[in-house]
């Protein structure tokens, strides 16, 4: 999805001379020296230096409609890049979480009774299984709050499921039977674990995961425990909307939920204004030897029940510490992945 337009131009310049024009011509990328690729070379606004969408970290899928300054701009006029942290008190995380009050105490039960045993045992008929939450009350309290931190960094408010909101896509437009290739069915044992996952959120028992900001990366996730193979890390939620509606986008964390045979109908969940933790987890390009050694986490699409539903899942065990990674493109090749680092 290259953009059609060249060098993007300052916004108050209100012509180009031909020496000007010369300058433009010459500008390289200050990430990898090269002037190559002319249509996807951004030019700050601030200090006119050119970068490739796909040299910034993390790449840029389009030229900004609006304004656009490099990273060390960004950085200048800021006076702190590190997020304010969002306190520590069990109230506000419940609050902000909406955790069923009447199951407060859950927060604070040292062991958590096994459900869904069987499928713990089955992974030999490759079945999906719950995660594990951390058993003690304070370290969860400290993984909410860092979801909470990123959230409230980026004006989003916490939501685990897909919303509908007018002037977008209606909940009638999810239509797994739209799917060009078609969509997997999610087995009944499967919806099970997922559904195990949607009532431990509601329990205040999240996933075993931190947020963390990285100054090159900005907000990522790493494992706080053991996460094994085919675990359900979470479901990809956000508003639904027509693909249509969203070429010309800005945003960076759209994910595709139905690929539709008419492109007219095809949806993306943006996550932008309501999301959860997987916003966070970042993708990678996998088709590198460096990509295959990071990913960890797999997107799926499934038939939940009659409606495109999106889950990362665990693609193999995971360590405590691991920072979570996926295939930003799946099968699609739709974004100029190969220049990730």
């Amino acid at each position: 999805m290259a953009p059609k337009n060249h060098l993007r131009r300052r916004t108050q310049a209100p012509s180009i001379s031909g020496d000007e024009q010369a300058r433009i011509n010459a500008i390289t990328c200050v990430r990898c020296g090269s002037g190559e690729s002319p249509a996807e070379l951004l030019l700050c606004d601030n200090c006119d230096h050119g970068f490739h969408l796909f040299c910034l970290s993390p790449i840029l899928p389009r030229v900004p409609k609006s304004s656009w300054f490099c990273p060390s701009c960004s950085s200048s006029s800021s006076p702190s890049k590190t997020p304010k942290q969002f306190p520590l008190i069990q109230t506000k995380i419940v609050d902000f979480f909406k955790i069923q009050r009447s199951s407060d105490e859950n927060l604070g039960c040292k062991k958590r009774k096994k459900k869904l045993g069987g499928l713990v045992m089955a992974k030999k008929k490759r079945r999906l299984l719950p995660f594990n939450p951390s058993e003690d009350q304070e370290r969860r309290l400290e993984q909410m709050a860092s979801l909470a931190t990123a959230l409230t960094a980026t004006s989003s408010v916490f939501s685990d499921d897909l919303t509908y909101c007018p002037a977008m896509a209606p909940r009638s437009a999810n239509q797994p039977s739209l799917e060009r290739e078609g969509m997997q069915v999610m087995s009944k044992e499967d919806i099970e674990a997922l559904n195990a996952c949607k009532k431990m959120m509601e329990r205040g028992e999240c996933p075993p995961l931190l947020v963390i900001f990285d100054s090159r990366e900005g907000f990522t996730v790493e494992a706080d425990r053991f996460i094994k193979d085919l675990t359900i890390i979470t479901e990809y939620v956000g508003d639904v909307d027509y693909l249509k509606n969203r070429e010309h986008d800005d945003g960076d964390s759209m994910m595709t939920l139905l690929s539709a045979r008419d492109s007219s109908k095809s949806l993306v969940i943006c996550p932008d204004k309501r999301s959860n933790i997987a916003r966070f987890i970042n993708g990678i390009n996998n088709h590198s030897l460096d990509g295959k050694k990071k990913q960890n986490v797999k997107c799926v699409r499934f038939d939940v029940d009659g409606e495109c539903r999106v889950l990362l899942i665990a693609s193999r065990d995971i360590r405590k510490g691991e920072r979570l990674y996926y295939d930003y493109n799946g099968y699609e090749q739709e974004y100029p992945t190969h220049h990730f680092v």
